[in-house]
């Protein structure tokens, strides 16, 4: 099992306890350091500094007892907050309707990246149209895809 599968299995009634669910999971090194990311979402509000204060103190006190995780790291609860990552069947299908920028590996029609309104996501393909046309971009295409709720911001 991974290592995010057994933070999951540990975080998931803590998130759960406050009313939040968990976005997404990232265990990865930068530099020198690794670093063990939750990153938390309400369904109906935003999540508060209060809600990652809460589940990162039940938190590291169940990961100090049942010690999954080997090398020393720092954990950070977040927000998903603004211009989310979308990875999961669930994000895709909660957004349909917004805006969205994914950027592909390899070009496709001469570009590697796109912008648009989401209009589907099945068999894990995005369903993207643009102001040109209507797109059908697998998945696993993707180097990314994000939401472009901040967009507006400063206008």
């Amino acid at each position: 099992m991974s290592t995010c599968n057994i933070v999951s299995d540990i975080v998931r009634p803590i998130a759960k306890k406050f009313g939040l669910d968990i976005w997404d999971i990232v265990f990865e090194k930068e530099g020198p350091n690794w670093f063990l990311r939750i990153y938390l979402d309400k369904k109906d509000s935003k999540v508060t500094v209060d809600d990652c204060e809460d589940v990162s103190r039940l938190l590291s006190n169940e990961l100090d007892l049942v010690d999954p995780i080997e090398q020393s790291y720092y954990l950070e609860v977040s927000s998903a907050g603004l211009g989310r990552r979308l990875k999961k069947e669930e994000h895709f299908l909660r957004f349909i309707g917004s805006q969205i920028s994914l950027k592909l590996y390899r070009a496709l029609y001469g570009k590697k990246e796109f912008c648009g309104t989401l209009k589907g996501f099945y068999d894990f393909k995005i369903e993207l149209e643009t102001n040109d046309e209507v797109m059908i971009i697998p998945f696993a295409d993707c180097s990314y895809v994000k939401l472009d709720d901040d967009l507006y911001l400063f206008d």
